[in-house]
């Protein structure tokens, strides 16, 4: 009973406090704008799951209940990773619906994720500026994602942790956040690098090898793993590139391929696309860049290995997707926006109110059932 008192009485309650709220508000959020757009009303728990249960999450909730396969229409599953519709299954087993077990998971992983923002905000900043970072994070546009049956709240509580264990020379437990990464999204496997420059910062200060740092093999071993399932399904370890391609049109291709792609769709789509598919990509493109740029200036060079590398491969694909939610990665864009907005306070009400503005417009449009990232 002390352990447990203990424990809970080391929870960052403010983070938690943070998360809960934005959480509880979003999902009724959803529930009310669903009705109102759609004109439709919510008669059972399958309508109200629906709600939730659209666009990738259809997949990831799919993995978790029926597993991968090589045939039909399902096969193209095999594009997304393993480690969230795992936790998914796993928490089935309590709670049986596979939707509330999803948003389960990703509740507890946004408390975490906003947990290692903070700590690791603190190394650098002021309490206030660490907090603000969180605050940031949790109102981000596209944040809704972090409260949904999708991976972005796992993915950044394993990546902000490797960074988190990085700086603070816990290396085998930064090694197992990147592998656990590396079996969520494919970027993960960019913590190689960004993390190199933790260890090259040690090596300047000791000028000594440390056997520790051998913990980091770890990370791509994550990514093997991701490699044998494709294999034992399909036969192919890389057969999810080819779904990828014959399923959703993407594949790798010069930067500027998609970026002017996307700014030439503006002018024929209709509006509503115009502006989700085409302007709201770019946006968020010059965005990331903006963030990429101020990082290489002033933050850690890890910070800013990991903010190039994410955005170069969000950017260089045939034509620009999920851009805004993909933006959600670039963590160090939320030590960014805390720290200029300690220094402005019209920096702090500017990005404030756009981010609660596009928070609201996004969520509305995902809850019913419009294209929203």
């Amino acid at each position: 009973m002390e352990n447990f008192k203990e424990k809970i009485a080391g929870l960052d309650w403010q983070v938690v406090g943070i998360a809960l709220i934005t959480k509880f508000l979003i999902l009724f959020f959803c529930f009310q704008a669903f009705q109102i757009i759609t004109n439709s009303p919510v008669n059972s728990w399958n309508d109200l799951f629906g709600i939730w249960r659209r666009w990738d999450a259809v997949h990831y909730l799919d993995i978790a209940q029926f597993g991968y396969t090589s045939v039909g229409e399902r096969r193209f599953q095999l594009a997304f990773f393993p480690l969230y519709p795992l936790f998914v299954r796993i928490v089935s087993f309590l709670f049986g619906n596979y939707v509330v077990s999803g948003i389960i998971v990703s509740g507890i992983f946004s408390v975490i994720c906003g947990s290692f923002l903070k700590k690791l905000a603190a190394l650098d900043y002021s309490k206030e500026i660490a907090l603000s970072s969180v605050w940031f994070l949790f109102i981000f546009p596209t944040s809704y994602f972090l409260h949904l049956p999708y991976t972005e709240s796992l993915f950044l509580s394993l990546v902000i942790g490797a960074f988190y264990f990085a700086r603070t020379k816990s290396w085998l437990l930064a090694g197992i956040c990147g592998q656990l990464a590396c079996m969520t999204r494919i970027n993960g496997l960019f913590l190689i690098f960004a993390l190199l420059c933790e260890i090259y910062c040690e090596y300047r200060e000791t000028k000594r090898f440390n056997r520790e740092w051998l913990w980091l093999l770890l990370i791509p071993t994550g990514f093997l793993f991701y490699l044998i399932i494709n294999y034992s399904v399909t036969g192919d370890a890389l057969s999810f590139l080819a779904y990828q391609k014959e399923h959703w049109s993407k594949s790798l291709d010069y930067p500027w391929k998609g970026v002017k792609e996307t700014f030439g769709s503006m002018f024929y789509r209709k509006p509503e696309e115009s502006i989700m598919v085409g302007f709201q990509e770019l946006f968020f493109v010059a965005l990331g860049l903006a963030a990429t740029i101020y990082s290489w200036l002033k933050q850690r060079k890890s910070y800013a290995v990991w903010m190039t590398l994410n955005w170069l491969l969000f950017v260089s694909t045939s034509f620009l997707l999920s851009i805004p939610r993909y933006t959600l990665a670039l963590f160090p864009m939320f030590l960014i926006f805390a720290y200029l907005s300690e220094k402005s306070y019209p920096v702090k009400i500017l990005i404030t109110i756009w981010s609660i503005l596009y928070l609201a417009l996004f969520t509305a449009l995902f809850a019913a059932g419009h294209w929203a990232f």
